[in-house]
């Protein structure tokens, strides 16, 4: 089968999306496209969603961060935004996302966007409602767990 021509072929966007979620959350490439998927379905029906042509690139999520690369048709950008932002979970772990940039080709999106070291973490113990608990830090945030659960919280509510 012959390739089309250079000015036939489809344009790609790529999306550099962070993931942020509780510690132990555990997701995986499979889940996250899946609930893209479900999302864009959901938001824009199933013939913009097949307009979007939303899929994941590249993935990546350890300790509760994470990155991933979303492509997208180079006129739905816009609605592929809009979808990442409805999402709120994948396979019932809460998750964070955000667009961090957008870009031509994969190589720029990781050089540009996703490149940066993780960041750290660091795992404590606290007191948090009068009692002593595991905690794991990232930056000034503080994830505390609470019995079955983690709760966010700040240095200032230790």
């Amino acid at each position: 089968m012959k390739h089309l021509p250079k000015h036939l072929q489809p344009r790609w966007r790529y999306l550099a999306v962070g993931l942020e979620g509780w510690p132990d959350a555990e997701i995986g490439r499979r889940a996250f496209q899946r609930e893209l998927w479900f999302a864009a379905q959901n938001l824009v029906g199933d013939a913009g969603s097949a307009e979007a042509d939303l899929s994941v690139v590249r993935f990546g999520f350890e300790a509760g961060a994470g990155h991933a690369i979303v492509r997208a048709r180079r006129g739905e950008v816009d609605r592929a935004r809009a979808v990442l932002a409805c999402l709120d979970g994948v396979d019932g772990a809460e998750v964070g996302v955000r667009v961090r940039g957008v870009s031509g080709t994969v190589r720029a999106c990781e050089e540009k966007y996703i490149r940066s070291p993780p960041e750290p973490t660091d795992q404590r113990n606290v007191v948090f409602e009068n009692a002593e608990r595991r905690a794991v830090g990232r930056g000034g945030r503080i994830d505390v767990r609470a019995d079955d659960a983690f709760v966010g919280a700040t240095e200032l509510d230790l």
